[in-house]
């Protein structure tokens, strides 16, 4: 008899196994195994106080999808993979709905601006109190760039992934992510330039 205890060392392929035979709580396991990093994918790609709900909707869709995990692959890589695509999907749906503030940057986003292309701009200014207003500008750009544009812009740029690691992420081919991430890099420097321009 299989108990709680032993199940603490078992395989990711032996509680999906389990799951699939109809031993539904065993998916507990799993997601208490990963659960913090989901948490940390979907942290990086939607607001903070919609990560949880988005975390939990990616746990949902691996759940309804374990017919679909074929156990060549990491059960951990597969999981990350529907977790950037989840986060993907909330993003296409705020973008449907434009649930998201089109109000435009503030004063003092616009002076930093200013201030950071100017040559008077010191040192000091660009340290600590720089940083929170860049981060601002560049979630604004983001918020007007497509789903698909501001997870390619995210998971290559920002993150740094290789094209191939954000492709198998995203469900795309390589070579859509390379065309993509251009023409997104693209869009961020002109919506950007367009604000310096003022």
């Amino acid at each position: 008899m299989h108990t709680a205890e032993n199940s603490l060392n078992d395989s990711d392929d032996e509680i999906v196994e389990r799951v699939r035979n109809g031993d539904a709580d065993s998916f507990e396991r799993l997601l208490v195994r990963y659960r913090n990093h989901v948490l940390r994918i979907v942290y990086k790609h939607v607001p903070f106080d919609e990560a949880e709900e988005t975390a939990h909707m990616a746990f949902i869709r691996a759940y309804q999808s374990l017919g679909t995990f074929k156990k060549k692959g990491a059960f951990k890589q597969w999981l990350s993979s529907i977790a950037v695509r989840t986060c993907y999907d909330f993003w296409r749906d705020r973008y449907r709905s434009k649930e998201y503030a089109m109000s435009a940057l503030s004063v003092q986003h616009e002076e930093w601006l200013e201030n950071v292309t100017s040559a008077a701009a010191d040192e000091t200014f660009l340290e600590e109190g720089a940083r929170k207003e860049a981060k601002e500008v560049l979630d604004w750009a983001l918020a007007r760039l497509s789903p698909e544009d501001r997870m390619v812009v995210e998971l290559v740029y920002l993150e740094e992934l290789p094209v191939k690691e954000a492709a198998a992420l995203l469900g795309w081919t390589i070579a859509n992510v390379k065309i993509r991430s251009f023409r997104s890099r693209k869009k961020l420097h002109a919506l950007i330039s367009g604000i310096m321009e003022r």
